[in-house]
């Protein structure tokens, strides 16, 4: 770059030297000449910029021009041409066009939803900026609609980068300079908007509503006009306040799609009816495509699950959750719900109305078949869309067989594709007919092959696939017929690849979903250009900074990496990948970068899954474990873990209780992997006794372990078990250490301790020093946790307006995280906490809590949630409702899992409370018995256990005052401690 005009005009020589320019009207004129580089620029534009006090003069405009090229000599050429002038330099010599490339670049990837890549993109662009543009032009007339056009540019450029780091989780960040570019651009509206995310994004609801009311009044006052109807919407989007995660989207199509409008409407139409519908065909015939854009149509809900990449059929429940964006448990990693992924995903699914799309079913198709009929049994307003080689074979299924394309569109298709590597191409409809007809019109193969007019004229590809295929033209066009059409085609476009190329593209076969660039290069052994080589002949694709691979292609590339004997040397590549990403992340997940870490992971979930299967297949329980360890802390803070629960257990089914040198961590982490789900407790009283050794002797050195953030769940798990003195002391002894995220949940499980103890301030004391740690970090998961704990504290002793302030802050970060079941307790206790000075209140915690465990499939969540809408009935004197709700709760609250002992403790008073009042004396007592059984915490008289519980005095008082005392120590012993 020689040349800069975004600020004062410069121009640097050989190695960056600065090129002097002489006096303002020599600048002007250079000015005028470097906005359009390599165009003519007339005599009559140039004189004004030249001529004295801004006076048009022919004499002036040649002498500058001569003392200007002087000046430039070596640098760049000015030459006369027609009536005018230009100066010879590429559009990227200078910073202004430069800045506009970078710019597009930038926008087109956070259109594609990378990011990232934006982020880095924009960032450099808006470097480029040294002050107004074209600042040696501001006093001539000619050159400020071009300053004006530069500056609208560089401040879209700035509201894409600010929205690019939005998107990576940097809302706190924002804030400031948002602020000060709404008042210093009050009327434009994409800054309010981006400024009201930022806001809402890290709790300030309120405030994010404020500057839409004052976008609002200032265009009122200034424009006599309304905010935009984007605007609007966000504002009643930020007014509802649900941040429910949003379900994955169909994969953003990177060609127009050609020749299927008729069938897409006539699916739009069968599905409002039809509740199954499944789009069957053979390979390459275009059935996701379809899919997706009849998903695109659908007015509606909609959720794309790509079942391609599992080759298990047990993680396709927790595959359908991921794809919803909903977690598989809540923070509390070791939360003794015992509900299962497929009974969280039917609860989540059961009052929802969405379109789920399961796209590649054939590998699964029974598996795929049962779980759809029982979503579609429990969610009157599913309904599914379905694609596979064979139906799923379900009573109520609609087949709707795609077929391959007609005439015209296969022609349309081919010609659409030709011109987008060869944009003078010009068919011959003749020719073109017969290269489609030979490939059976099926629509891969018609992509792969218009790919090659790159290279070759419309007659050899003819001449080609004609002796390729030797296709005759006559004869049905069986499936099977097809199948062999498509596989010669690949193979043809596979034969045409360099050495280079055909390495790379059979070690991408490994992907299950698919990589980023950096990713792929490396287990591929390959590099940039040689990736974008293969997408540019259709066999990957690139979409939201990442590659991906078609299952066909994939299924051919496989085989050649089988047959080149490289399948082991991919698959540890891919391994050893997985394992970087995890272990290069891990201190990131702690901090900070938390939500943009989570984020960039979750894309690799199914690498990982992946991955570990393999290892595990392959008997190679060292990579196994080192996978499983190192994805650890991804998995508990993403809420994950039990989609992994299965590998871990096979895991140590092989080796026992036998703990492979320099793994011991990774061993105990493996164990509490295992331990996930309600089939996991055999694992977890199997073999904790030895990851507890293996463990201890990992955090007992002066170096400490590697993986800090195994200590929660390790101590979550111990305390549901009732067993947590050891666990407790050994996480406890870790306050010293340097790490601040390792201090800081020591700190917090330290404080349950004194807790346990009933010496309430001390406890306060250490959960108030790790949720300041943890703040200070930027670390949601710990926080969340530390602020919850203290909030129960703050409203034990009956300070109700700070407990709520803790329990909004927490309520903010588990939003983040996406853990609906948490928000829900947490707006559970909000509305404990507004009973009964302000009941309206209470019952909008309440109902919005119900809604968050709906979302979220919890029923325990949504058990707490009726059992505060109860209260509210009972307090109405609406009996019925309230026994209906009490008894809903009832049934669903475990009564051995620690968190939920308040909730049944109410529940029972509440159910008392009305047998009383219907004069059933006896069935009260009962009630308020079990009650004060469920109360009991280990060590603790029944009072001291309800006020631990955070209940309100009047409650603990009719327990006391109606259950024989001696009854609560014959109960059923709980820790008191984290989870």
């Amino acid at each position: 770059m020689r040349f800069r005009i975004l600020g004062g005009t410069q121009v640097c020589g050989d190695g960056g030297v600065p090129v002097p320019l002489g006096g303002p009207a020599r600048r002007a004129l250079l000015t005028l000449l470097l906005i359009r580089p390599g165009e003519a620029v007339s005599v009559d534009r140039l004189a004004e910029a030249a001529g004295p006090d801004g006076t048009p003069s022919a004499h002036a405009l040649q002498s500058q021009v001569s003392r200007l090229r002087a000046a430039l000599t070596g640098v760049a050429v000015i030459e006369r041409t027609g009536a005018g002038y230009r100066l010879l330099a590429d559009p990227d010599d200078v910073d202004a066009g430069r800045f506009e490339r970078l710019a597009a670049q930038g926008r087109s990837a956070l259109r594609e939803g990378d990011a990232e890549r934006a982020l880095t993109v924009l960032r450099g662009a808006l470097g480029l900026w040294r002050g107004p543009a074209l600042a040696d032009l501001a006093d001539v007339e000619q050159g400020r609609a071009a300053a004006v056009r530069l500056e609208e540019l560089r401040l879209t450029a700035l509201e894409d980068r600010i929205e690019a780091a939005l998107a990576l989780g940097e809302h706190r960040a924002a804030v400031p300079e948002l602020r000060e570019l709404v008042g210093r651009y009050p009327l434009r509206e994409r800054f309010a908007a981006l400024l009201m995310r930022a806001l809402f994004a890290d709790g300030g609801q309120a405030e994010a509503l404020l500057v839409y009311e004052q976008v609002r009044r200032h265009l009122a006052d200034e424009l006599g006009a309304d905010p935009s109807t984007e605007l609007t919407s966000l504002h009643r989007e930020l007014l509802a306040g649900d941040p429910t995660p949003a379900p994955a989207a169909p994969p953003a199509p990177l060609t127009s799609f050609v020749g299927r409008s008729g069938e897409v409407a006539e699916l739009t139409v069968l599905l409002r009816t039809a509740r199954l519908v499944t789009l069957t065909g053979p390979g390459g015939v275009g059935k996701t495509r379809l899919a997706a854009a009849v998903a695109a149509a659908e007015g509606g809900e909609v959720c794309f699950a790509e079942l391609g990449p599992l080759h298990d059929p047990r993680p396709l429940p927790q595959t359908l959750l991921g794809a919803l964006g909903l977690r598989e448990r809540g923070l509390h990693a070791a939360d003794a719900g015992g509900q299962g992924a497929l009974d969280r995903l039917t609860a989540a699914l059961s009052g929802r109305t969405l379109l789920l799309v399961l796209d590649n079913c054939e590998h699964l198709v029974e598996e795929a078949a049962v779980l759809a009929a029982r979503l579609l049994a429990a969610g009157p307003g599913l309904r599914v869309l379905a694609t596979s080689r064979e139906p799923l074979g379900v009573i109520g299924e609609h087949l709707h067989p795609v077929r391959p394309l007609d005439d015209g569109a296969a022609v349309a298709l081919f010609t659409d594709r030709a011109r987008a590597v060869r944009r003078a191409f010009v068919p011959d409809p003749e020719a073109v007919r017969r290269v489609c007809a030979a490939l059976d019109d099926l629509p891969l193969a018609i992509e792969l092959a218009a790919a090659r007019l790159r290279t070759l004229s419309l007659r050899e590809l003819t001449d080609r696939l004609h002796d390729r295929l030797a296709v005759a033209g006559q004869g049905s066009r069986t499936a099977d017929t097809r199948h062999r059409t498509l596989r010669s085609v690949v193979a043809w476009s596979w034969d045409l690849l360099d050495p280079s190329e055909q390495q790379a593209a059979r070690r991408f076969s490994v992907f299950a979903a698919g990589a980023t660039t950096e990713t792929a290069c490396r287990v591929c052994a390959t590099d940039e250009d040689t990736l974008a080589a293969l997408a540019d002949k259709s066999l990957l694709e690139r979409s939201a900074g990442r590659y991906r691979m078609l299952a066909t292609i994939r299924a051919y590339a496989a085989e050649r990496l089988a047959e080149a004997g490289e399948e082991g040397e991919a698959n540890t590549a891919h391994a050893h990948a997985l394992l970087a990403l995890m272990r290069d992340g891990e201190a990131s997940l702690r901090g900070h970068d938390q939500l943009h870490r989570l984020a960039a992971l979750s894309a690799e979930q199914p690498e990982l899954l992946a991955a570990v299967r393999r290892a595990v297949h392959a008997a190679e329980w060292t990579t196994a474990l080192a996978l499983l360890g190192a994805a650890s802390t991804y998995l508990w803070i993403r809420g994950a873990a039990d989609a992994f629960a299965d590998q871990a257990r096979a895991v140590l089914r092989a080796l026992g209780d036998d703990v492979p040198d320099g793994l011991g961590e990774e061993y105990a982490l493996c164990v509490l992997l295992a331990a996930s789900g309600p089939d996991g407790r055999d694992a977890w009283r199997r073999h904790r006794g030895t990851a507890g050794r293996a463990l201890t002797a990992a955090w007992s050195k002066a170096d400490a372990g590697r993986w800090p953030a195994g200590l929660l769940p390790w101590m979550m798990h111990q305390a549901a078990d009732g067993d947590a003195p050891a666990a407790h002391a050994l996480v406890s002894a870790q306050r010293d250490r340097p790490d601040a995220w390792t201090r800081a949940a020591a700190h917090y499980v330290a404080a349950y301790g004194p807790f346990g103890e009933g010496d309430l301030p001390a406890a306060e004391q250490g959960f108030w020093t790790a949720a300041t740690t943890f703040r200070a970090l930027g670390e949601r998961w710990g926080a969340a946790l530390a602020l919850d704990a203290l909030a129960g504290l703050a409203g034990a002793r009956g300070a109700a307006t700070e407990a709520a302030g803790l329990i909004d802050e927490a309520l903010g970060l588990t939003e983040e995280l996406g853990a609906l079941e948490d928000c829900a307790d947490l707006l559970v206790n909000r509305g404990d906490l507004r009973m009964p000075g302000d009941p309206e209140a209470a019952r909008t915690a309440y109902e919005r809590a119900a809604g968050y465990a709906r979302r979220a499939g919890s029923e325990r969540a949504l058990a707490a949630a009726r059992r505060g809408l109860a209260d509210i009935a009972l307090q109405d004197g609406d009996m019925a409702t309230a026994q209906r709700l009490y008894t809903q709760a009832l049934e669903r609250l475990d009564p051995h899992w620690v968190k939920g002992i308040g909730n049944r403790v109410r529940t029972l008073v509440g159910l008392a409370r009305i047998a009383r009042t219907d004069g059933n004396p006896s069935g009260a007592e009962a009630y308020l018995r079990e009650a004060a059984r469920s109360a009991a915490l280990p060590g603790r008289e029944l009072p001291e256990s309800l006020s631990l519980l955070g209940l309100p005095e009047g409650l603990v008082a009719e327990v006391i005052r109606r259950a024989a005392v001696h009854d609560a120590t014959t109960g059923p012993r709980r820790s008191a401690g984290p989870g």
